[in-house]
């Protein structure tokens, strides 16, 4: 079964969304901000993305280009703007199509075969590469320049995260939510614990991935 992502706010629109892709046969996430988008991107595999431009807390210009960085998954742009807003800029920012509201949802079921089509060589096989760093999301295997590194559940998936969200610096709260849940028990010191244990992995003699930033959390970046 197909699952799609809709990133809409607009609950009726995304709603009514749901109710068509899943009689159609497609399984179906809702996000209605940009960070909760990523949140679920990063830890579920989609075939395809339905991304309105008007985000609360991260615009999805800024989701589309996270989501383009780290994936060639099929994204469809669903705006309201005019025609400013041309279809070269959406195509700049990564998206593979866009409709504009208000739609009839034949065409947009249409543009969705479309852009699967397309992708056809896009698969559950998905990569996600950083500085040396190779994750197959579909077999749940890490590789750190070339070799193979055994990574726990949770471990397998805070590197993900991580590497997602690289270069930004985030707090252990953060890392806490996201990889382990809202409904997590314990307390924050369990993150300081398990980004011990992934810098022993995934930290290479001649470059240092995962730091400390003082006082806010860890950054995953190239040492400079």
């Amino acid at each position: 079964m197909k699952k799609i992502l809709i990133i809409e706010d607009e609950r009726k629109i995304s709603r009514y969304l749901q109710l068509e892709l899943e009689h159609e046969g497609y399984s179906v996430d809702i996000a209605d901000d940009g960070a909760m988008a990523l949140e679920l991107f990063g830890k579920t595999f989609y075939n395809i993305v339905l991304l309105d431009l008007m985000l609360p807390k991260l615009s999805g210009e800024e989701v589309c280009r996270n989501i383009r960085r780290n994936s060639e998954v099929p994204v469809i742009v669903l705006t309201a703007k005019d025609k400013t807003f041309s279809k070269i800029n959406l195509l700049d920012l990564g998206a593979d199509d866009y409709i504009t509201k208000p739609f009839v949802i034949g065409e947009l079921l249409a543009r969705i075969r479309v852009a699967l089509r397309h992708k056809k060589d896009f698969s559950d096989g998905q990569l996600v590469i950083y500085e040396g760093i190779q994750l197959d999301l579909d077999k749940k295997l890490a590789f750190v320049g070339g070799d193979e590194v055994p990574l726990t559940k949770t471990e397998f998936n805070l590197l993900h995260y991580l590497i997602l969200n690289r270069e930004i610096v985030l707090s252990r709260e953060q890392m806490l939510n996201s990889v382990w849940g809202y409904d997590y028990a314990g307390g924050e010191k369990i993150v300081d614990v398990y980004i011990k244990s992934l810098r022993k992995k995934v930290d290479q003699r001649e470059k240092k991935l995962i730091h400390t930033v003082r006082g806010f959390g860890y950054i995953l970046k190239e040492e400079s």
